[in-house]
This record gives C-alpha cells, sequence and structure tokens, in this order.
C-alpha cells in the first residue's frame, strides 16, 4: 500500500534488488554510493588487506575507534578486503564485477 510517507509499495525502495560494486576512495565515489545504498542497493565496497579504507584513521571524532567520517560515509554497505595484485583477489574481484550491476 503507498501512502504520502511510503510512496513505494511494501517498504521497498528505489533501487531494491541492484548491486553496486564500490571500488572508490575518499569523498565523492563513498558518497554517490552511499546515497545508492540509502535508495535501498546493495552496496559491496572494496577495501585493501591490512589497511582498509584511508579514511578509517580520518578524525576525529572517533566512534569506537573508527572515524565518523567513514562510518557515516559507508553506513548501509558491506565490505570485503581484496588483493587485488593476487591472482586470487583478481578473480574474486572478476566475479563481483560479472554479479554486479553497477561499478563505482
Amino acid at each position: 500500500m503507498t501512502t504520502a510517507d511510503n510512496p513505494t509499495p511494501d517498504n521497498s525502495r528505489a533501487l531494491d534488488g541492484l548491486t553496486v560494486l564500490d571500488l572508490s576512495r575518499v569523498l565523492s565515489g563513498p558518497y554517490c554510493t552511499m546515497m545508492l545504498a540509502d535508495m535501498g542497493a546493495r552496496v559491496i565496497k572494496v577495501e585493501r588487506p591490512g589497511k582498509g579504507d584511508d579514511t578509517r584513521g580520518w578524525g576525529p571524532p572517533f566512534q569506537k575507534g573508527e572515524s565518523a567520517y567513514f562510518l557515516s560515509i559507508n553506513r548501509n554497505k558491506e565490505s570485503v578486503t581484496l588483493d587485488l595484485k593476487h591472482p586470487e583477489g583478481r578473480r574474486v574481484l572478476d566475479a563481483l564485477i560479472a554479479r554486479a550491476d553497477v561499478l563505482v
């Protein structure tokens, strides 16, 4: 049922069912994929092994050791670490790309 407060039926969101693979770093790319996730897309963020996203260390402020910026810009996202210099990491990346609807 739709209402003025909820224009989509059954609490679905505009991008439900869409998969986004996020290879971006710092500001515009993560902000873009945050908005896609907020609209219902499944966003899979790829981070570097051992270091992760640079913005994990941006602060203060911090929340339980994580940068508040990192936590806010990566809300509603899944995360995976891949070593893209290693053949297995590249195989996993290729499989993720094959399943994704959008690559950022």
